[in-house]
């Protein structure tokens, strides 16, 4: 027997009205750090808008524990409402898309109050096999990680962050070349700058005020799901979110 809900959830079981009212208030108090205290480029919000309902997987390189995936809600929401790579009018937020999920460290989404708030908006909660409270460690993959992506992708859009690491120029792990050749999601990269000289690592704290972010949204990558090997499907993803080692050599030219 199915139990009674008062109110409309999502897959997970939280609350959409409660979703809604942490999004438009986070998104009010968050608006100036994109758009006041600093200027956030945006560039292809003409993508955002030619998606689908579901089944999209966004992957980008990382720079901050929580400022990344704020700014890409308020993007996703700007473009959704017809701006044009702009956050132009905080309106877009009133009516903000709910499915919309990203993968996190369960440790991370632990570690106080704020976690625990952005990790109801969204949050994919797995448990990391390579680290632990800053030690390295070896751990199998929970089967529970991988269903819970899978009802992700399956209700909305998912962000992920392959490197799983704020650290730049690190390896693609392999658990996202394997969740993409088991879901076959669309997969769009984005590759963000300067939220590392923004916000302090957290991305909680303004560091420093009048620098230039970027957020750049290219076109789904053109995967065959089924003949690409999981290293071809890994270097394909270095390339798209310009964490390939070759970049290093690039950006050190600059």
């Amino acid at each position: 027997m199915s139990r009674f809900k008062l109110w409309k959830q999502d897959p997970f079981g939280h609350a959409l009205w409660i979703k809604k009212f942490i999004i438009r208030t986070l998104g009010s108090l968050t608006h100036r750090r994109y758009r006041g205290f600093n200027d956030l480029h945006i560039e292809g919000s003409e993508i955002i808008r030619s998606l689908p309902e579901r089944g999209v997987l966004f992957i980008s390189n990382h720079q901050t524990y929580f400022a990344d995936v704020i700014a890409m809600y308020h993007v996703f929401n700007a473009s959704l409402k017809g701006r044009v790579d702009s956050l132009k009018n905080i309106g877009y937020v009133w009516q903000p898309k709910l499915n919309l999920y990203y993968v996190a460290a369960s440790e991370t989404m632990r570690s106080g109050i704020l976690p625990k708030i952005l990790a109801y908006v969204g949050a994919v909660k797995v448990s990391r096999t390579w680290r632990e409270k800053g030690k390295e460690i070896h751990r199998e993959v929970n089967p529970d990680d991988i269903k819970n992506i899978g009802i992700a992708l399956q209700d909305g859009w998912l962000i992920t962050f392959p490197q799983g690491t704020t650290s730049p120029w690190k390896p693609i792990r392999k658990g996202t070349a394997h969740l993409i050749k088991t879901y076959k999601p669309i997969v769009v990269p984005i590759v963000i700058d300067g939220f590392r000289r923004s916000f302090d690592k957290k991305g909680v704290v303004v560091k420093k005020k009048g620098i230039q972010q970027t957020m750049r949204i290219k076109a789904p990558l053109d995967i065959d799901y089924e003949r690409e090997s999981v290293e071809e499907i890994i270097e394909k993803v270095a390339f798209a979110i310009e964490q390939h080692p070759t970049f290093i050599k690039s950006k050190e030219q600059e």
